[in-house]
């Protein structure tokens, strides 16, 4: 939903910006790994309690996912396994923000518990939509991407709502891929 528009709002400076970043011998794949490095570093201070500060670095560690892309295509260096790359290291990235929500809501079950279920509506957005084009169905329906879901934890980490957030994660995520699902059903249906 915002994915789509901010990508074309965007574009154009990440594709001069790629362009600048590309000349400097930077690969793709090294902000691949950049990225995940920096959110984890924004998960271990969500579990030491430090939410404004690991928003922050959540927020920096989202430019290196938008500027791999760019670089891979101003460089020319566009690739199938660059793309499997980047999503695995992005499932990483996801898995770790939400142990440390987790760590952070110790001794708070139900905080814990929708922490489970906002992690595996995250994986299962992404899984969906994987196992889709894996049967030649384009899959981008939904409500809650990545960039969605990252905006409601940074929103979330630097106002202090970090609970409702991940309620709103939680919900969300799950109703993605539920959309997800009934999206590859009504576009496969034979007969």
């Amino acid at each position: 939903m915002i994915d789509g528009w901010m990508r074309e709002k965007t574009e154009g400076i990440l594709s001069r910006v790629g362009a600048v970043i590309g000349k400097t011998g930077v690969t793709p794949n090294m902000l691949t790994v950049t990225g995940l490095v920096v959110t984890v570093g924004a998960a271990a201070l969500i579990a030491v309690g430090h939410l404004m500060a690991a928003g922050v670095v959540l927020a920096f560690g989202g430019l290196f996912d938008a500027l791999d892309g760019a670089v891979a295509r101003a460089n020319g260096q566009v690739s199938r396994f660059g793309a499997f790359f980047d999503s695995v290291l992005d499932r990483y990235a996801e898995a770790v923000l939400f142990g440390g929500v987790f760590l952070y809501c110790a001794g708070d079950e139900t905080t814990q518990v929708l922490t489970f279920a906002a992690l595996v509506g995250s994986l299962m957005v992404s899984y969906t939509r994987a196992r889709a084009e894996g049967l030649d169905v384009e899959c981008r329906t939904g409500l809650f991407t990545r960039l969605e879901r990252m905006l409601v934890l940074i929103i979330g980490l630097l106002t202090g709502f970090l609970v409702p957030a991940i309620w709103i994660l939680a919900i969300f995520t799950n109703l993605t891929a539920v959309q997800r699902v009934w999206h590859v059903r009504t576009v496969t249906r034979e007969g």
